[in-house]
Order: C-alpha cells, then structure tokens, then sequence
C-alpha cells in the first residue's frame, strides 16, 4: 500500500517536471523567434514581399564638335531572373520557350549574372515589346521572371565611327576582377572598346536602387512606399572634336577602295576632326548578343574590319617620311641647303646590288627641297648612309616613331623605329649590313608606323615644329557639375632648327606648287595646300598609298592622313582621295560649293611616285 502511495506521487512530480520542461522548451523558443533570430527573420519575411530592383542610369550621350549625334540611347527591354523566386519545372522550361533560349543556356546566364538569390539575374537582352506583353499578361506561368526597360546605345553607323566610338558590353569575370569599382556586377554593361571604354567611368553614371511589392505568386503591386528610392544619377556627355561632315566626306572617298584608312587633325590644338578605317563594323550589332554565325564572319573576313587601322595598323610608312632623314641631315651638318650628291640615274649602286629610284629616267641632281618636290630615292640613300642607322633612328624617334602618341583612345600600336639593337637581336651581333640604312632612310625596311603617328608628324610640320598631343574628346558635360573644356597638351617639339622648318615647309609647299612636284595636279585657285606622296612596297600585295596633307599653307588648321591598302602609287591614288576630302571640307568652311562639282575630277599626276 505504501508502495502504491510512493508510485503515484513520483509520477505527479514526473509530470509535473516535463509540464515546465515543456513550457521552458516553448518559451525558449518564442524568445528565440521573437527577440534573438527576430531582426534576421524580419529581413527573410521581408525578402518574400519586396524586391529590389537596380535603377539603371541614362549612359551619357556623344556628339560631335557641332552637337550633331554620334551616340545615343533608345529603349529596350531585359528579361531577368530571381533566383530565389523560380518554381521547378516551371519557370526555366516556360521562360525557354518564349525567348528562344534551351533551359541550359538560361541557367548558365542565370549562375554568370547571379548577384544574390534575391536580385534580378539578367538573361536576355533586346526582347520584343510582345515578350513583355505576355510576361505580363501571363505572370503566374513564369514565377521569379521580370523584365526591365533599359537603354540600349544607338551608334550612327553611317559615320564610319568605329575606330573612336568602340562598343559596350556585358563585363565579363575577368573584367571584374582588374576592376575595383564596387559598383560593377555581372551582368553590367561597361565599355568594352573606343572612348565607351576610356571615358566608361563618366559614361556609365551611377546605379540607383527601389523597392517592390510583390504577392506570394510574383505578381508585381508597386513600390514598397516604407523604404526610401535612391535615384540613379545620369552619366555624363561627351563632346568630341569630330566634325562629322568631314567625318562623312573621309568614308565616302574611301568606299570606293577595299581597305583603308584617314585622320584628320587640327595641328594648332592637337584636335582629332575626323578618324575611319575602312571596311568597319556596325557597333549597333553589340548592343545584343551576337549570334554566333555573324561572329564567324566579321572575325574571319579577310579584309579585316575589327582592325583599327589609325591606332593599330602598321604600315611602312614610304616616302611621307622623307622630311626625317632631310631635317636630320641638315641638323647634323651633313648636308646644306643647297648641297647635292651623285646625280640620280634611275638608282643608286650599293655594293653589290643597285637600289633603284622610282622614277627609272633618274632626277638628275637635286637639292634638299627639290628632293622633297620630287621624292627622290637616290638622294635620300646617300644621305641615309652619311647618318647611319642609329642617328636616323634616334631623328625618327624624336619625331615620335616607335612611341605611342598618347591619345585618348585604348589600344594604340608602338610602331616600329629599328636601331642596331634592334638588327643585333634580329639578325645577330654584326650579322647584317649597313645597307639596310638605305631602306630606313626611304620609309621602307622594318619601319613601321600607324596612321595617326604620321598625322602626329605632319601637324609638327604644319605648326612650326610644335606637336599638340592627339585627342578626341573636347568637352565634357557631368550630371549636375560644371562643363570641363579638354586644354591641349604640348606632347613634343620636332627636334628642329627654325631654318630646318622653313626647308622642310618649302619641300611640303613645292609637293603641290613645284613644276615637278608629285601631288602638282592637287593645285587650285581657291586655298593653298601642301602635302607628301608616298608609296609604300607590300609584300602581300599591291603597294599602299599614303599621302598627307597641310591646308591653308599661309595658316594650317587643317592635316589629313590618307592609306589605301594594295592600290599602287600615292601620287594616283591617295593624293586625290586627299583632294576630295579637303574640297569637301573648305567648300563648307570658306562658302565655295563650286569646289564641290569638283571633287571627282581630281587629275592624275603624271609623275608617279617614290617606293
């Protein structure tokens, strides 16, 4: 009995014990939920209702020195993904349907793009107002799914404008990785090329942020009024010395050529006015993604159009360098004003081989300014042996050779300026011959320079022996700043004498003016001109033309650089391309549309021109 009474109250203390034990357990509970754990859970019944949404910013405009469009914007829309909202075997396997895109590719954009779980992975790019009607329409067949207006750029394509303007793109994880703005995700769209990429930072603005409602099912209810916007703050616009109707008039006298290239510069400031590479590519297909197919055939077209001739072609540069090897000579004593060599019989015996002339009747004997008129090879080969290899080359560096001019664009060549370390390493220590001073003092041999070195160059000549660092961008307009005016930069002085420059300006002035000049037929009443032929041998082809050009000559403001690839003599050649476009250009300036008619009638010369 007493056992029984025992048995009982054990089992009422037992009781009793897992009645607190259990209330202990809730209450712990209850205070983990409500009190420690309550700010985290908050935040994770938050995640379930609102969504934040980035606020991209309007990508600043371009234009060019006259306000006239380069670059611009238009609406477009992206589809996006939430991760953290996809329904199994619902959402992908829709979502692939309506955009054209297999489930794999969908998810792999999804894990590249992902930011967190819950912000919006971009997919596709460029969708049709019809995708985001039915994305709308039918939200509940595509849980997690959202679209989004965005700026797509708008490039002017008939402008020829790719050499400057570039492109933009997605930032990829490499990208990510050299970049340590904060503000970049991927799935951002950066510069990839041009000024979008060396001005990507002004361009590109700053991102903003809001917040959205939304039900259990996705359906969008408006913005979340309890959590304040952040605004995004517009990029800025870019204004750039182009002036796009001589930008037009250079890709209208190259279209009739298969490859080439032109820059025009202001020598006074350094002003880039015009730059094309011909064939190019329409920047406008970058702005989505590229279908494979097209990619193929843009990066395997033999006439190169991703090349950017100006700043990455690299091209012996002919007898446009011509006024080197005369300053140099005259720098160093080596020649006179007046002094002259062995008459020019149609070429020059060196050794063992004869180098020939252009011009196969020979000059006869010249002076240094009728060297220039004339662009005569025998001449040149005598002085370049008198220089040597190291002194030409030391002339031709300080003439900005073999150096990147430091323009505002990415991507710019070097150029080569050969020495004998350079033959050393090549060829080996006294394993090769003087005689290759012969093709260096000509532009040929292994001297190689772009486009825009030699516009560098002849603004030097045009401008008393003062080179204005190249640059393309003139004014820069910030969101709610002041506009900053881009000041020229003195990069360089040509390294000659004032009476050198007043020698080499007289061969410049007679390429046009003289009896036997070679560009003779570029002679007008309208405007003074100088200029340089030059005829470039190619080992792959046809020889390049070159020519450049000064106008007016009693004021330049004007120098225009002209290549045509594979297209025989500059004097037939580029010379009257050249003409074209200053016709054009000074028909606007100086009010004289009769130059205009003028422009297809440019005459041959008739006395060819120098390797």
């Amino acid at each position: 009995m007493v056992q029984f009474k025992l048995s009982i109250e054990k089992r009422e203390k037992l009781s009793y014990l897992f009645f607190v034990l259990l209330f202990f357990v809730l209450f712990s509970g209850l205070f983990k939920l409500q009190i420690i754990n309550h700010a985290t859970l908050a935040k994770q019944s938050e995640n379930n209702r609102i969504r934040v949404v980035s606020i991209l910013p309007r990508r600043g405009i371009v234009t060019d020195r006259n306000g006239q469009i380069i670059i611009d914007n238009r609406p477009s829309y992206t589809v996006s993904v939430v991760p953290a909202e996809i329904v199994k075997g619902k959402t992908i396997e829709n979502l692939s349907e309506l955009i054209s895109l297999d489930t794999t590719q969908i998810i792999k954009r999804i894990r590249r793009n992902m930011v967190s779980r819950y912000q919006p992975a971009p997919v596709k790019r460029d969708i049709s107002f019809e995708i985001v009607a039915i994305l709308e329409e039918q939200y509940k067949k595509f849980p997690g799914v959202v679209y989004q207006m965005e700026r797509v750029r708008q490039y002017n394509k008939k402008l020829g404008a790719e050499t400057y303007t570039g492109y933009v793109g997605e930032v990829s994880e490499n990208e990510l990785k050299k970049n340590a703005n904060e503000e970049l995700d991927l799935g951002s769209i950066i510069g990839k090329k041009g000024i979008e990429k060396k001005y990507d930072d002004i361009l590109r603005g700053r991102e903003g942020t809001k917040y959205v409602e939304i039900t259990a099912s996705g359906q969008l209810l408006g913005e979340y009024a309890d959590k304040g916007k952040i605004p995004a703050e517009p990029g800025g616009n870019l204004i750039l010395s182009i002036d796009n109707d001589l930008q037009m008039a250079c890709i209208q006298a190259l279209d009739t050529f298969c490859c080439g290239a032109i820059v025009a510069m202001d020598p006074r400031n350094g002003e880039i006015l015009a730059m094309t590479s011909y064939p190019g590519y329409d920047a406008n297909i970058f702005s989505s993604v590229i279908p494979e197919s097209l990619w193929n055939e843009i990066r395997d077209d033999t006439t190169h159009p991703l090349l950017n001739r100006p700043l990455k072609g690299l091209y012996p540069p002919g007898s446009t360098v011509k006024f080197v090897g005369v300053g140099a000579g005259l720098e160093e004593g080596v020649i006179s004003e007046n002094s002259t060599f062995k008459p020019c019989i149609g070429g020059y015996q060196f050794g063992n081989r004869f180098f020939g002339c252009w011009h196969a009747a020979g000059h006869g004997s010249l002076n240094a300014v009728h060297t220039l008129e004339q662009s005569c090879d025998v001449y040149m080969y005598q002085l370049g042996l008198k220089l040597g290899i190291d002194k030409l080359s030391e002339y031709y560096r300080d003439c900005g050779f073999g150096i990147k001019t430091g323009v505002d664009l990415p991507q710019e060549a070097s150029g080569l300026n050969p020495n004998t370390t350079y033959y050393d390493k090549r060829y080996g220590k006294r394993k090769w011959t003087i005689g290759l001073v012969l093709n260096n003092s000509i532009g040929q041999g292994e001297l190689l320079v772009t486009p825009l070195q030699l516009a560098q160059f002849f603004c030097g000549l045009a401008n008393d022996g003062v080179v204005y660092k190249p640059h393309i961008v003139k004014k820069i307009q910030y969101y709610n700043q002041p506009e900053i005016l881009i000041k020229p930069e003195v990069s360089f002085t040509l390294p000659f004498s004032t009476n050198t420059m007043r020698i080499l300006f007289d061969g410049l002035r007679m390429v046009v003016e003289g009896k036997h000049g070679t560009a003779k037929k570029l002679k007008n009443k309208y405007y003074t001109l100088g200029g340089k032929t030059g005829t470039a041998e190619n080992s792959h082809g046809e020889n390049h033309a070159w020519f450049g050009a000064v106008a007016p000559l009693e004021n330049p403001e004007i120098i225009i650089i002209a290549l045509v690839e594979n297209s025989g003599h500059g004097s037939e050649i580029a010379a009257p391309l050249v003409g074209q476009i200053l016709n054009a250009y000074m028909a606007k300036k100086m009010n004289i549309p009769e130059l205009l008619p003028q422009v297809d009638t440019v005459e041959i010369a008739e006395v060819g021109d120098s390797l």
